[in-house]
């Protein structure tokens, strides 16, 4: 931070980027360089072989070329590793020193096809040993040379002939004249078109009617939102998420043992707690097979594909209303080992999958006397650009007072599962079979957001409707709705998923907090990574690494790129300490919340080691304000897999030696799997 600029454009790689590939480099080289003195040193009489001059002139401009080499990687290192990510001013001969180690290039390469075309030569009649030794420095001079072309294609930016110009013009503009509005749009939207290009480039396998293409432009003009106005290039954003996590871990170890993190609340007890983790338990299973064989065979890796065999065989087409691509009945056969459920048990199943539209299965749940509406999580790439969706809609509700806007993207998918169950008459004919049997809706991660809108939906045909909703999205329901689901929705939420904590404004303060731990510590990236990577894999203690600027002027720091307001200038709130305990304000996205009362189950106690570890849990209700900001954390991913959430509500069923729904046949997923 700043990005290093060469050649007149920003590129993705700063100045202080280059310490461990030039290190590597340079362990390689000078290996090389000793290898080849040596041999030299070795074979420096015996030259008077055919073609031996031409061989003894290779190996001494090779052996220069290398000392130089070695001269200007030793330098680049050294350099880099100088001042830190916020100062990057002893590092400001960098490009000086890139160009003179690009410009060793094309000696290098000139001398590589020299010693291919004298390796390759009949007429040398040297001693073999000198010709392969010239043919492994030719290889490893095409690899070296390959390697740097692929890097520099990671690291190009599309953008780096804007931000150069942004920069080089940056002393000179005012941020509110009309000329610098002009400069800032123009970027903006070139950004929006790359991101855009990016999308469909990676989605080209899924087609470009109009829904797409829509989805494509609100998603890249989201990214551009988000990342056009700061100048942090990866490795910073890295340097940054292992700091906010020591330095949250350093927090948590300060905390008071007894302190009690959220309350119940007041209208909910301990028996309330116990009946609906019973409750959970159970349906999670349904939840966990709307993914269908992938999480069945991921979950059983040895014995699943055996079982999923005798059903695959099967042809049930004819037999149930079946939409979608399950050509092998593969999904539904996953399906019937996961629940336990007869194939006769089921009203419908959708396998059908595009942006805004998920699959979901409708069934009978003889055991607890529910119509089951379970609705798939994000498994696919149509699935991810549906989450991704994360404007606001409109969800206009009666009798709820405030304002009613959920997330665009799950919202959509809502509605599309409603105009089945509703317009197609599926929930018709669920209840013309079972008309004494209740309304339950569940869902996993997009599905539990998209199981919360339609409860919402459903709910003033369907007073009695329950919804579970397991690690769902945090960025769901505006304040209103959240607080109106309260009373027929139940959030399951494990340990530090990241998931519940994703929401916009909590995205834009972690990008303000990471901006903020990079920017106050004084540490080269170089140090912060090495710690971070040993804290990571060996655990330890958090370093206890300086934050203070040593009474350095905030403005004399890098400007965030083409921001309309700078947010790194001196008392900006962007650099509150992180015990304040709540999110920045972010003007540019409204707060939404997660939806209905919280469970939060976390680990107790754990003994072992990975798939061997007993997890001990306990749960607890809890409110939106424990999860008002991202924590940072290598469980933060895993706690939110199906099979962990199953596996914890399970785990705390028979610890309090639980009955009825918790009861369930555990053939289907394993439990405790991290």
């Amino acid at each position: 931070m700043p990005g290093l600029q060469l050649f007149g454009r920003r590129w993705a790689i700063a100045s202080d980027d280059l310490v461990f590939p030039g290190a590597f480099e340079l362990l390689i080289r000078f290996i090389w360089w000793v290898g080849m003195l040596v041999l030299y040193s070795i074979h420096k009489g015996h030259f008077d072989c055919a073609g031996g001059p031409l061989l003894q002139s290779y190996f001494i401009v090779l052996l220069v070329m290398l000392g130089a080499i070695i001269c200007s990687m030793s330098a680049i290192v050294y350099v880099s590793m100088q001042g830190t990510i916020s100062n990057p001013g002893p590092r400001k001969c960098m490009p000086k020193l890139v160009y003179i180690r690009m410009a060793l290039y094309l000696p290098e390469c000139a001398w590589a096809i020299m010693g291919a075309i004298w390796v390759s030569d009949n007429g040398v009649k040297c001693d073999k040993t000198l010709v392969h030794v010239i043919l492994l420095t030719v290889i490893a001079s095409w690899i070296i040379m390959l390697f740097t072309t692929i890097a520099v294609v990671f690291v190009f930016d599309p953008l780096g002939h804007k931000k150069a110009l942004y920069y080089e013009r940056e002393e000179d503009h005012n941020l509110e004249s009309s000329q610098s509005e002009q400069l800032i749009y123009n970027f903006k939207k070139t950004a929006t078109r790359v991101w855009e290009t990016r999308i469909r480039l990676l989605c080209c396998c899924i087609g470009r009617d109009n829904d797409n293409r829509v989805a494509f432009s609100s998603i890249a003009e989201l990214l551009t939102s988000y990342f056009a106005d700061t100048d942090l290039v990866p490795s910073d954003i890295a340097a940054g998420l292992t700091l906010l996590h020591q330095e949250q871990d350093k927090v948590d170890l300060s905390r008071d043992p007894d302190e009690v993190v959220s309350q119940s609340p007041s209208h909910s007890g301990v028996d309330d707690l116990d009946v609906e983790l019973d409750k959970a338990a159970h349906y999670m299973q349904f939840a966990a097979a709307a993914y269908g064989w992938p999480l069945y065979v991921y979950s059983n890796p040895l014995t699943g594909l055996c079982k999923l065999c005798g059903e695959c065989c099967q042809n049930r087409r004819a037999q149930h209303d079946i939409v979608g691509g399950d050509h092998l009945n593969c999904h539904f056969g996953s399906i019937l080992q996961t629940t336990g459920l007869q194939y006769r048990d089921f009203i419908h199943i959708s396998f059908h999958n595009r942006i805004y539209e998920i699959p979901f299965f409708v069934a009978l749940d003889h055991k607890t006397e529910t119509i089951l509406v379970a609705v798939r999580g994000t498994l696919s790439l149509e699935d991810v650009l549906t989450d991704l969706s994360a404007d606001c809609e409109n969800l206009h509700t009666d009798g709820v007072d405030g304002d009613c806007f959920s997330h665009k993207g799950i919202c959509q998918a809502a509605c599309y599962i409603y105009r089945r169950l509703i317009n197609d008459g599926i929930l018709n004919q669920a209840f013309t079979v079972a008309p004494e049997y209740k309304l339950v809706i569940v869902g996993h991660s997009l599905g539990a957001g998209t199981a919360a809108v339609l409860a919402v939906q459903l709910r003033s045909s369907f007073p009695t409707l329950k919804c579970y909703a397991f690690s769902p999205p945090g960025g769901l329901f505006s304040k209103a709705l959240a607080d109106y689901s309260k009373s027929f929705i139940i959030s399951i939420i494990v340990g530090k998923d990241l998931v519940p904590r994703l929401s916009l404004p909590n995205m834009d303060d972690l990008k303000n907090r990471i901006l903020r731990m990079v920017v106050n510590c004084n540490r080269p990236k170089y140090q912060i990574l090495l710690h971070g990577c040993w804290y990571e894999l060996f655990g330890g203690s958090p370093d206890d690494f300086p934050t203070e600027l040593d009474s350095r002027n905030m403005a004399s720091l890098t400007q965030p790129l083409l921001a309309e307001q700078t947010i790194m200038v001196q008392k900006s709130s962007s650099y509150s300490t992180l015990t304040d305990g709540c999110p920045l304000d972010s003007p540019r996205y409204p707060h939404l919340f997660l939806p209905g009362k919280v469970i939060h189950i976390t680990e107790d106690s754990r003994s072992g080691w990975l798939c061997l570890s007993d997890v001990k849990y306990r749960a607890q209700w809890s409110t939106e304000a424990s999860f008002s900001s991202i924590y940072i954390s290598p469980r933060m991913l895993t706690d939110h897999m199906p099979d962990i959430v199953l596996g914890a509500l399970r785990s705390l069923c028979q610890e309090r030696g639980g009955c009825g729904p918790c009861q369930t046949p555990q053939h289907d997923l394993p439990t405790n799997r991290f």
